[in-house]
């Protein structure tokens, strides 16, 4: 279908074409208290098209993928093109640069298919586990869910890609405490295989000590301090660094990053990989969403600023050749974005970072980040727990962490906690000041 898609678009006016399809079917259940609360089913199918003319481009993605819907699409986009303004950096991925088959087996497909039931069981085991932890005092729901995708692309330069892959979850919420001492948190994860998820009545466990552990919270005192962020959301610090190494947005000017090519900008403690064909991953693909060909990657290497993350039009705008890191979905041109971003593992455990602070702030969550892209400014609201001779003391709330990230990543050091929950994964972060803002 795709190849019939992009040869007509090429016969109704365009010089050339990209094709794009995705299926999805998914299963999720929700409970709370013990009974059912929802239980939702999804298929679609749905066809994306990006067109050429010149240097013009338009992209348009619909549902309706019957050869009568195909037409219409095919008609509306190559007309937008021809109305579009000219871009130059716009057009395919080099011939030169495309994935060539056979493409490798990254084993993210588990044909498993469980029913409602099954999940509504898996649900139930890990909130009676949460609810079972002392302290704990209502329920948050906990869900189970299943899906599998497939993802095509085919272009007019000869490229033709397919990969599918499976996805299992499994998440519960707890409630701590009662009026205003109440506090919430929750457990969760992901994997490609069901075999791979932990046990529900772990999952439902966790969620209930975090929970509890948050009762009492106290508020700090404005300070500089030493701050760990804890392995499970220390990836989400580095989204700040990833778009700021974005091709689009060096080649605009507004990126803190955009004259540090090729200098250190973390200490020499910290290397940060991109690894699009791990095993397993949930960032996995054999090929970029150009069809260009993708591997592993130092972005940072020994703490040295090693790339740019670039796609076709950005490498481009900056005079060099894409990467492999174009992202894109079924509307609009591609962007780009990592895979599966590790910050690899220090030799410090939690505690042994901990120790080496003496004392300070260990944060456990975050909220409402803000960034000045140009300058690297960045504070970021949070919670977690203040530690004293590398114990913890503590939980506290109400507070927010801030500095420049240029400044910032200079000191980070990295601990040896390292999981690989997501498609960013970090250990446990240690910084040695921050400014803190509490009452």
């Amino acid at each position: 279908m795709l190849q019939e898609v992009v040869a007509k678009a090429r016969a109704t006016g365009a010089d050339a074409a990209e094709a794009v399809f995705a299926e999805r079917q998914s299963l999720s259940v929700t409970v709370r208290l013990g009974e059912l609360e929802e239980v939702e089913r999804e298929e679609s199918r749905d066809l994306g098209l990006r067109v050429f003319v010149g240097r013009r481009q338009a992209t348009v993605s619909g549902s309706d993928v019957s050869a009568e819907g195909r037409a219409k699409l095919i008609e509306r986009v190559v007309a937008m093109a021809k109305l579009a303004p000219e871009d130059p950096y716009a057009g395919l991925a080099p011939s030169d640069r495309l994935a060539k088959g056979p493409f490798p087996d990254l084993d993210l497909f588990d044909a498993t298919e469980p029913d409602a039931e099954s999940l509504e069981a898996r649900a139930l085991t890990a909130e009676n586990a949460a609810r079972a932890i002392p302290g704990v005092s209502n329920s948050d729901s906990s869900s189970a869910s299943w899906s599998t995708g497939a993802w095509r692309l085919v272009t007019s330069a000869g490229f033709y890609g397919e990969h599918r892959a499976s996805s299992f979850g499994l998440g519960a919420g707890a409630i701590a405490g009662e009026g205003a001492n109440m506090e919430r948190a929750g457990e969760g994860r992901q994997t490609r295989w069901q075999a791979d998820l932990p046990d529900a009545e772990q999952i439902g466990a966790e969620a209930g000590r975090r929970a509890v552990s948050r009762l009492s919270p106290r508020k700090l005192s404005s300070t500089t301090a030493p701050v760990i962020f804890e392995n499970r959301i220390a990836a989400s610090t580095l989204g700040p660094l990833i778009g700021a190494m974005a091709g689009p947005s060096v080649a605009r000017g507004v990126s803190f990053l955009k004259t540090k090519l090729g200098e250190r900008i973390f200490s020499p403690d910290v290397t940060i990989t991109d690894e699009p064909h791990r095993l397993r991953g949930l960032g996995s693909a054999p090929f970029d969403d150009e069809g260009v060909s993708n591997h592993a990657t130092r972005l940072i290497d020994a703490g040295v600023l090693t790339t740019w993350l670039l796609n076709t039009a950005s490498a481009k705008q900056l005079g060099l050749e894409t990467t492999g890191h174009a992202s894109r979905g079924l509307a609009g041109p591609p962007g780009v974005g990592t895979n599966n971003l590790t910050l690899q593992p220090g030799t410090r455990d939690l505690a042994g970072l901990m120790a080496d602070a003496g004392k300070g702030l260990l944060v456990t969550g975050l909220f409402g980040p803000s960034l000045n892209p140009n300058t690297g400014d960045w504070s970021v609201g949070c919670y977690g727990f203040w530690f004293e001779g590398g114990e913890i003391a503590y939980p506290v709330s109400e507070i927010t962490v801030a500095g420049n990230l240029l400044e910032v990543y200079g000191r980070v050091t990295p601990g040896s906690d390292l999981e690989f929950r997501g498609s960013a994964n970090s250990p446990s972060l240690l910084i040695d000041a921050l400014a803190i803002a509490g009452k």
